[in-house]
């Protein structure tokens, strides 16, 4: 019986854990989601020809010429300036949601799945494993996510 009490206060401190983690992650994500809305990135070409901005999501979002100093430009001096101030303009605003959201203590990567390095679903398993893990103490077994993928194509 000793067992039974033990296995569900293990669960019950992992499950805290991972509840007390999903709420951080959340709170990130809402001041994520105040910067795309509102947030504007404005990047200036090296040789001041032009000025680039950017919303909050890294989405090019207006392109202004100051004077016509880019006519005089060599158009592949010039393809080059907006290539690289795209870049910038990019980098920079999703530094914005990584300065938010960087890797909390649950190893997330919000910064990569907004920049489509980190796949949604690994990201979400990650944060939901701890508390999965803490039903295998009370002798519940959790699928995984092959074993969910396989009953889907009926294997």
């Amino acid at each position: 019986m000793a067992d039974w009490a033990s296995a569900f206060d293990n669960a019950d401190m992992g499950v805290e854990q991972a509840l007390a983690d999903l709420e951080r992650e959340k709170q990130k994500l809402r001041e994520v989601s105040k910067i795309w809305e509102e947030s504007t990135t404005t990047v200036r070409a090296k040789d001041n020809s032009f000025s680039m901005t950017f919303d909050g999501r890294g989405e090019l979002t207006d392109v202004s010429f100051q004077g016509s100093k880019y006519r005089s430009l060599p158009p592949a001096q010039l393809a080059h300036h907006i290539v690289e101030a795209v870049r910038q303009g990019r980098n920079e605003a999703m530094a914005k949601v990584e300065k938010v959201m960087g890797t909390g203590a649950t190893g997330l990567d919000f910064a990569g799945v907004a920049g489509g390095k980190v796949d949604p679903m690994e990201m979400m398993n990650s944060l939901l494993g701890p508390m999965l893990e803490g039903l295998d103490g009370l002798g519940m077994s959790v699928p995984s996510p092959s074993d969910k993928d396989k009953d889907k194509r009926g294997e």
